[in-house]
């Protein structure tokens, strides 16, 4: 094996992607290869490098499913080819999730392995729907039980009668298909029917449903509602305390579904707000930075900083090209001495702050707009300006300052792209569950947004979906493509979007998820 290979079993939690460890986030960063499971929030894959290889094992009915052997091979083919390879596994890898079975290969094949426990469905499904496990006046004793294996015989088959007379809190993974018969064995082996039971299904996340009832009734109201894997069952005294204690299912965009497509690296902070409120956020970048096609021009900028009065920053990417560019050719900040720079709103000063400087100017409305007035306001006339921003970017800017008499250079510090992750897009809006909202954070993550549906009528793609913008800008472009915004709030900040969204919905119920 080359030097280097290496598998990390790594838990990814129930669903909720801010119940991922942190060790478990240090090895996706570092990953070569990711190979997950689909009880794995593939939002997670966010935390990848973007040249890290990403399998799909696929799920039950999906058509296209590796094998227990086939993941396996997968693993170790490439851990001795000398890769980091990342199993991510739903919940805990230990906890009926066969990672011990793919430590053991790796053991048999000579491969390093680590195991990076995750969070296990049975401790958090239970806690997002307010079920204790543990509480002083009912339960001391917690079992943690499969039910698919209920058939089987001999040493490795169950101990429903054992269980049923223990008492405390019985958790049974794998078992809505077969909780009547499960059930049956229980009350048979001497527990009370009238004991309280629920069914959990994709708990911790927006689409988190609980039925609750008995032991006895559980099985026809899980009939009723639909409920279908993956789910858990809570059997104990404590599930009586849900009704008290249940507090995800109260929060204000808990059952809904919303699209960011703000690129990778910059949608963490907006998604955390969301689902913070309760959201399950589909990450879905429609544009990605890359550099310029060429630095000549921005090369020629750099090399005379000195010259110009006023450089001007219209996003924290930006602000980070322009400083690793200026590092890059043996510059640094002394060259901005005598240079004021204004920035377009609090994100972009706030980066701008991180490198030991302040902005002499960010307007109280966060758009070029506004930064051309504040500039025009302070006098340009025969004053040289460096625009350092996206190429293709509106030219209001540029447009303003020049027929104020500015002198100004615009130079494209970046271009934006369609990534790869984008071609989701139509296969997301056509399934199910759909997307209760989309959101646009820029006009460009409209127009990418668009181009994925060539000779389609966008507002029929998004029939029945919201549709957020965080700015007018944003918006006029969404609505010179045939959309109306339902969501616009009046600062146009990530924090001030994320509230807007939740004002929205806070009046409309959603649906059962």
């Amino acid at each position: 094996m080359s030097a280097g290979g290496r598998v990390s079993l790594v838990g990814a939690g129930p669903g909720d992607p801010g119940l991922l460890t942190l060790h478990g986030k240090r090895r996706l960063e570092s990953a070569d290869v990711v190979i997950y499971d689909a009880l794995s929030n593939p939002s997670l894959l966010a935390f990848t490098r973007p040249d890290c290889e990403v399998i799909f094992t696929g799920k039950h009915g999906s058509g296209v499913r590796l094998t227990q052997a086939q993941i396996t091979e997968t693993m170790l083919g490439y851990a001795r080819a000398g890769r980091s390879v990342v199993r991510l596994k739903g919940g805990d890898p230990f906890v009926f999730g066969r990672g011990g079975a793919e430590a053991r290969a790796c053991v048999r094949a000579g491969v390093p392995f680590e195991v990076v426990p995750g969070v296990t469905a049975a401790v958090a499904a239970p806690a997002y729907a307010g079920i204790p496990l543990t509480h002083r006046d009912h339960a001391s004793v917690v079992s943690f039980v499969t039910g698919h294996e209920a058939d089987r015989e001999g040493d490795r088959a169950v101990p429903w009668e054992a269980l049923a007379r223990q008492g405390g809190t019985l958790v049974l993974y794998m078992s809505v298909l077969q909780l009547s018969g499960n059930l049956d064995r229980l009350t048979a082996g001497g527990l009370d029917p009238a004991t309280p039971a629920a069914a959990i299904r994709w708990g911790t996340t927006a689409r988190q449903r609980v039925v609750r009832g008995t032991v006895a009734t559980l099985p026809a109201l899980v009939a009723a509602a639909g409920l279908r894997p993956p789910a858990l069952v809570v059997i104990g005294g404590v599930v009586g305390l849900a009704a008290e204690l249940g507090w995800f299912e109260r929060r204000p965009l808990f059952g809904r579904r919303v699209v960011v497509t703000r690129p990778r690296g910059r949608a963490e902070a907006f998604a955390a707000l969301l689902e913070g409120e309760g959201a399950e956020v589909v990450s879905l970048p429609t544009i990605a930075p890359e550099p310029p096609a060429s630095f000549a021009a921005w090369d020629a900028a750099l090399a005379d900083l000195g010259r110009y009065a006023w450089l001007v920053l219209t996003s924290p990417h930006g602000v980070e090209v322009f400083f690793d560019r200026l590092r890059a050719l043996g510059r640094d900040v002394r060259e901005l001495a005598g240079v004021a720079i204004a920035a377009i709103g609090p994100a972009t000063a706030a980066a701008i702050g991180a490198r030991g400087l302040a902005a002499a100017l960010t307007p109280g409305e966060y758009r070029a707009e506004a930064v051309a007035d504040g500039l025009v306001a302070r006098g340009v006339a025969g004053k040289r300006v460096l625009l350092a921003r996206a190429a293709g970017a509106r030219r209001v800017l540029p447009e303003r300052l020049r027929a104020a008499g500015a002198l100004v250079d615009d130079v494209a510090t970046y271009r934006t792209v369609l990534p790869p992750e984008a071609a989701a897009a139509p296969a997301l809006f056509a399934g199910s569950p759909r997307p209760d909202l989309v959101t646009f954070t820029s006009s460009s993550t409209v127009t990418h947004f668009a181009g994925l549906f060539p000779g389609r009528d966008l507002g029929a793609v998004l029939a029945g979906v919201a549709v957020g913008c965080i700015g007018p800008v944003t918006a006029a472009t969404a609505r010179d493509l045939g959309l109306a915004v339902d969501v616009e709030p009046k600062d146009y900040t990530v924090p001030a979007f994320a509230a807007a969204i939740v004002d929205y919905f806070r009046s409309r119920p959603a649906a059962n998820p």
